[in-house]
């Protein structure tokens, strides 16, 4: 059977996607055709084809054969209705919608879930960012942090093991390699403009089940700000007091922006 389940996310049924399919793959066809190719019972073939004939998805261009409306006329007319539907949401939800100062602190799981968000923080972006990852994370983030440094984002990076240097101010942690045994996991936090922090740890062999914080709440967004900031100064100490070692004219220059950056 041919199927598309992303189809059904825009309310067709698994028949009507199936029958879809298998016209668009094979073009013109009966309903006997479709049966075969569709694996839809023949018995519910024609119902499912008159079904998308209202709708407008199929056509009979002559007695008992059919076509589909082309995948990029489909496109056109999906996405009109999302637009159309989205824009009658924001409208009803702006007359339901009761203005608050308190800003809710929420609780996200799972790997992929909580990258999304931060690919979404990223992307949304709009005057500096401070970041502090893990190279896995850091990998699979890049993209998105360069395109937002592209567009006028200011990156603060943290970095908790070895990356490649691609901001101006950037600093590796001096204690990365001892971290993840340490602290028993990857932490990730990133905090957008002042105003949004996606902060948490995948725990090792937890990953699905670690618990993040993400807000736009202002004093907790504030706290770990000046926490990426610290792990800054923490890096200049090491260096001059542990290392005995005198930093660089770029390090200096790091130093005196993190110091004014408030």
């Amino acid at each position: 059977m041919l199927e598309s389940y992303k189809m059904t996310e825009f309310g067709f049924s698994q028949y009507e996607t199936s029958c879809y399919m298998a016209l668009v793959a094979h073009h013109p066809a009966n309903g006997s055709q479709l049966s075969k190719l569709s694996g839809i019972a023949r018995s519910r073939i024609y119902d499912v084809l008159n079904t998308l004939s209202r709708k407008g998805i199929v056509f009979e261009i002559e007695q008992g054969k059919y076509v589909p409306l082309p995948p990029q006329e489909l496109k056109k007319r999906l996405k009109s209705q999302f637009e159309s539907n989205l824009h009658s949401f924001e409208k009803e939800i702006a007359v339901v919608t009761t203005e608050t100062e308190y800003e809710y602190i929420l609780t996200l799981r799972g790997h992929d879930e909580v990258m999304q968000k931060a690919i979404e923080i990223i992307d949304h972006a709009t005057t500096e960012l401070y970041i502090r990852l893990f190279p896995p994370c850091g990998e699979r983030l890049a993209p998105h942090i360069a395109k937002a440094a592209a567009r006028g984002v200011g990156v603060r990076y943290v970095c908790m093991g070895p990356m490649p240097h691609n901001f101006k101010i950037q600093i590796e942690h001096p204690d990365a390699e001892k971290l993840i045994s340490k602290i028993g996991g990857e932490s990730v936090d990133i905090i957008a403009d002042k105003a949004e922090a996606l902060v948490g740890m995948f725990e090792l062999g937890k990953e699905d089940l670690s618990p993040f914080i993400w807000t736009k709440n202002k004093w907790f967004v504030i706290g770990n700000r000046d926490s990426l900031r610290h792990d800054f100064y923490h890096y200049f100490l090491n260096k001059t007091y542990d290392c005995n070692t005198s930093l660089t004219s770029a390090e200096k220059q790091i130093y005196e922006f993190i110091k004014g950056d408030e």
